[in-house]
């Protein structure tokens, strides 16, 4: 404390003396003796506490944009995959196949593949080069089975003849309704190609496999290729599945070889290089559409699921047939082929055993 003037006894007294030794107001008291800290001013380099050398920075987050990117491309490929077989629909061309006449019920649903052979100039129907049925439900494996164009059957109207006037005659409806007599199932769909359309279809998917167990040399059909599996187009495909002056069992081979075509175009349409390609699965739905059509009964989503039997019934996960016949001039084996028929229409077809062979005669 300073001689020189009073003091409140705090020993602060001679903060507040001036030159001369005497005391200076002091400042009303701020509730505590002690002087305030000589702080650096705010924003100062001394106001931030050093970094201890140990201390780990945390991590910064992975920017989530990277993941909503591959969500936003997944949703628009699926969408994609979607929208190309509904605008695919739109062009498909719809035909009344349905006959006026009494119709077989069946517990499996069968579709009516039809070839036709007319060109594109032709006024006329044309007739069926190639007839197929596939059936498929009821527990049993899927069934591809050709039927001969020659086949002998009675036709509503015009006795018995070969099966393939049915539809120069009346078309559509009264082929389905032959087909339904002949062998009692009922055509739950029908479809057709022309001879155009196969070709187009095949050329699209950049070709097909094929592998004919010999030398094929047919002026009638313009083909002529070495035995062995090979790449084909279009124009050989087509050639190839019409093709039966070549071999001794005539119309057997080309209906052996119109279902291997028929197997090779599923493969190659549900590869992933076609599914995975946007420009070669826009390319055939647009396609198939434009060379295809189908009964005005048939939906988008029932021609979705036949399709996909279709591909799988030549592709392991079916069986494979030629109706069951008695000789080489394609006279069906009765007894055989109502077997066979009622397989097929009860849904049993796991029970066809030896009545299903690849020439439709027996073992």
């Amino acid at each position: 404390m300073s001689p020189s003037g009073p003091s409140d006894g705090d020993g602060y007294d001679w903060l507040y003396e001036d030159e001369s030794g005497r005391h200076r107001p002091r400042p009303a008291a701020s509730g505590s003796a002690v002087p305030p800290p000589n702080l650096p001013p705010p924003g100062s380099k001394g106001s931030r506490p050093k970094r201890s050398k140990d201390r780990k920075e945390p991590k910064a987050r992975k920017p989530r944009g990277r993941w909503r990117l591959l969500w936003l491309i997944l949703v628009l490929w699926l969408a994609f995959l979607l929208i190309v077989p509904i605008v695919a629909w739109s062009k498909i061309t719809k035909v009344d196949a349905t006959p006026d006449s009494e119709r077989p019920q069946d517990k499996a649903t069968t579709w009516l593949i039809v070839g036709t052979d007319k060109r594109p100039k032709d006024r006329s129907r044309g007739r069926t080069d190639t007839i197929l049925l596939l059936t498929y439900g009821g527990g049993g494996p899927s069934v591809l089975t050709s039927i001969p164009r020659d086949s002998l059957v009675n036709i509503p109207g015009h006795g018995r003849t070969k099966v393939n006037a049915a539809y120069a005659y009346g078309g559509p409806p009264l082929l389905v309704e032959t087909m339904e007599g002949a062998t009692g199932l009922r055509i739950d769909g029908y479809t057709e190609i022309g001879f155009v359309g196969l070709r187009d279809v095949v050329d699209a998917l950049g070709g097909i496999e094929i592998c004919p167990d010999q030398d094929i040399k047919d002026k009638d059909a313009r083909l002529n290729i070495k035995k062995g599996c090979q790449e084909v187009d279009g124009k050989t495909a087509l050639g190839y599945s019409r093709s039966r002056k070549a071999f001794g069992t005539g119309d057997i081979a080309r209906g052996q070889h119109q279902r291997e075509v028929i197997g090779a175009i599923g493969k190659a349409a549900l590869s992933p290089s076609t599914v995975l390609n946007p420009f070669t699965y826009s390319r055939v739905a647009t396609t198939a559409a434009e060379s295809l059509a189908v009964g005005d009964d048939v939906s988008m989503f029932s021609f979705g699921r036949f399709a996909w039997k279709l591909a799988r019934a030549v592709g392991g996960d079916g069986r494979s047939c030629t109706v069951p016949i008695a000789n080489l001039a394609v006279e069906w084996d009765r007894e055989r082929a109502l077997k066979y028929f009622g397989h097929l229409k009860n849904g049993t077809t796991d029970e066809l055993g030896t009545l299903c062979t690849e020439d439709g005669m027996r073992d």
